[in-house]
């Protein structure tokens, strides 16, 4: 299509409408099926960066000029936009899906107001670029779900207001889905805030050159995931291994330690699929390599681990001591975040640290090669990218520069160049079977092959609650590989009768989660006999293995690591869909069944997959539930085999060694639970 000018200030350049007033150049452009990306800027000519929008994709749209309005149609969205400025997404039947708020002097044909606020308001910084607000009119009706992992209990999001910024335990993956059947990312990685209230919604950058937004619609959140997926990316297959249980503790400090765990799975014939070796491995920080004191034959181990079918996984920290062997390279090639004042100490624990620069690409390089040399050529080919928000020491946002810019308007993208990092190194090594476990992520970061975990949480039933939700919304994020550290990670005593019962409930909900990991900080801390001799070394947390809990607690766990063994085509599919849709592993009752309008209430229970429906107990004493089974189908119980009525609501018992799940009666894999 050749450029062409319209009336006022709107003009169309192939399928991309331009509109422009004083310095403000806003570009609407058809952006994957039924989608569109709005990019809005006062720097003439800015060269907007893709963030999250990394995949190529099919641009067609159909503009025409009616009654003043430009109307851009791609597939199932329409954009209407006013000489004035204003925009508004419709579905294909003319239902408004989201509304630019306006509220000024001009005429847009529904409020002259004397309040003078636009839909896109951007503040200059002295000196420097802007803050910015984007406006939207709000809908009190209106679900949205997804933004990431928020220590809170919420799963409908409306009337949150969400921090844009990743801390410990606090993941934000600015892409939500609406009810209304539209999906929106937020594709700018600058800190900041989204409010979801019910007179108004508005986005906040605190600093940024540019305003970036990508929207969807679809008649079925299905739909709409997938094409989300198609324009951030795909996760990839999940390793088989995957599929099984992950061991690990606070950590393990020896070779020896480690292999005498592993050898006791492999005695008892308990199938274990990963073994983790967690921080503090390393002579000092930075240095990334294990201490040739306590792991004194690397290749013998992870040989020995292989021959009883255990892979082995090793956490990574981006942290430098002042004192390790490559600070001194590292600073002088810019290879660290730097700080705009004070010293270039970003924490301090066992050490005064900075941070290595994940988004300099040179860093990335450095990094892999020594992870490479000290782990990867001893075939330790599995990663745990651990403290990647980063964990700031004090989390002042505005203190920190990286390569490609300032914290405040970049610092959120840091997790996913992160994971790219290693993702690269082992892709380049020819391996395939990637998992990058990681405490963070950002839109976009599932291609890199991130299985997120939602970081150092309490040990208790109100934390498990609260993972529940967490779970389900990085689901909804675009984020389907998710795990939790089964019990929680602080505190939690093995011979706590009271823990025990949390961490059994835990252990059954995690063995129908999308990875079943088992892990934690116990008290009180432990320190093997072999390190008494040691000053200034890290103990390794008190026992935390499926026997430390006690005969109850143990005949339990291994009828649920069995059970897991028994579902892996379930996971496997469910994996396999993740993969080629963009689908959630773990999904809210609606996503099964849109139609259903209870199913948008629902959420304490959850489909795994398409054939099961998942209930977990979430409290102390509980030993029965009420779950909702939706419409359309018969429900079997794994437990019973009895068979339930859908579109109603069961009371269900749950004694201490169950926890409620239901196959679908026409499911292909029912026979699983009748053998």
């Amino acid at each position: 299509m050749p450029k062409k000018t319209l009336e006022g200030n709107i003009r169309i350049d192939g399928t991309t409408v331009c509109w422009q007033y004083d310095n403000e150049v806003m570009t609407i452009e058809p952006w994957g099926e039924s989608s569109f990306r709005v990019r809005s800027s006062r720097y003439t000519g800015h060269a907007y960066p893709n963030w999250a929008l990394t995949e190529e994709c099919t641009h067609s749209a159909d503009i025409k000029e009616l009654d003043g309005k430009v109307i851009i149609t791609n597939g199932k969205i329409v954009a209407i936009l006013t000489k004035s400025g204003q925009l508004t997404f419709e579905n294909s039947n003319g239902d408004i899906l989201l509304k630019e708020y306006w509220r000024t002097r001009q005429d847009l044909n529904e409020f002259c107001s004397a309040l003078n606020l636009f839909a896109r308001e951007m503040k200059p910084h002295l000196g420097g670029d802007y803050s910015l607000t984007t406006r939207f009119e709000s809908d009190a009706d209106e679900k949205l779900f997804g933004m990431g992992q928020y220590q809170q209990p919420h799963f409908n999001l409306k009337g949150c207001t969400l921090e844009l910024a990743h801390r410990n335990s606090q993941a934000s993956v600015p892409f939500m889905l609406s009810s209304k059947g539209y999906g929106f990312l937020w594709n700018n990685p600058a800190i900041g805030y989204a409010t979801f209230g019910k007179n108004i919604t508005e986005w906040r950058a605190a600093s940024t050159k540019a305003m970036d937004y990508w929207i969807t619609a679809g008649d079925t959140p299905s739909e709409i995931m997938e094409s989300y997926s198609n324009v951030t990316g795909k996760t990839p297959m999940m390793p088989e291994f995957g599929l099984g249980l992950w061991q690990s503790k606070l950590r393990y400090a020896t070779q020896n330690e480690l292999l005498t765990v592993a050898r006791e799975y492999h005695r008892r014939k308990l199938p274990l699929d990963v073994i983790v070796i967690d921080f503090f491995h390393w002579p000092i920080q930075g240095s990334w390599k294990l201490d040739p004191r306590f792991w004194p034959d690397p290749k013998a181990m992870v040989d020995e681990l292989s021959q009883m079918g255990i892979n082995l996984m090793i956490s990574i920290w981006p942290t430098v001591d002042l004192y390790s062997p490559n600070y001194d390279e590292m600073l002088k090639n810019g290879y660290l975040v730097q700080c705009e004042r004070g010293m270039r100490i970003t924490i301090e624990g066992m050490g005064a640290c900075g941070f290595y620069d994940a988004t300099h690409p040179d860093a990335q390089k450095f990094l892999w090669s020594e992870a490479k040399k000290n782990y990867y050529d001893y075939g330790i080919k599995l990663f745990w990218l651990d403290e990647a928000e980063p964990e700031y020491g004090v989390y002042d946002f505005d203190n920190y520069r990286y390569h490609i810019g300032s914290n405040m308007q970049v610092g959120n993208i840091y997790p996913t160049l992160y994971t790219k990092g290693f993702y690269d190194g082992l892709k380049q090594e020819g391996q395939d079977d990637i998992v990058t476990l990681v405490r963070c992520a950002w839109a976009g970061s599932q291609k890199y092959a991130a299985l997120v975990w939602s970081g150092d949480i309490d040990s208790s039933f109100e934390s498990m609650r609260n993972q529940l939700s967490i779970g389900l919304s990085m689901g909804i994020a675009g984020i389907p590989w998710w795990t939790t550290d089964i019990g929680g990670f602080h505190g939690g005593n093995p011979d706590d009768e009271n823990f025990r019962e949390c961490i059994i409930r835990w252990f059954q909900w995690g063995a129908f989660c999308p990875v079943f990991r088992l892990h934690g900080d116990r008290s009180p801390s432990g320190m093997p006999e072999e390190l008494k001799d040691f000053e200034g070394v890290l103990g390794s947390g008190a026992n935390n293995e499926v026997w430390s809990y006690g005969d109850t607690a143990y005949e339990i766990f291994k009828k649920y690591i069995f059970l897991r063994e028994k579902i892996r085509p379930i996971v496997r599919e469910a994996m396999e869909q993740a993969h080629t849709k963009g689908s959630p592993v773990m999904r809210p009752l609606f996503y099964n069944y849109p139609a259903d309008k209870k199913a948008w209430e629902v959420y304490t229970e959850y489909c795994l997959g398409d054939d099961l429906l998942v209930a977990p107990i979430l409290y102390e004493g509980q030993r029965n539930r009420d779950v909702y089974l939706p419409a359309g189908n018969n429900w079997i119980c794994i437990n019973s085999n009895n068979v339930y009525q859908g579109g109603e609501t069961h009371t269900v018992d749950a004694p201490l060694d169950t926890i409620p799940v239901f196959a679908r009666a026409d499911s292909k894999h029912v026979g699983l639970f009748q053998e």
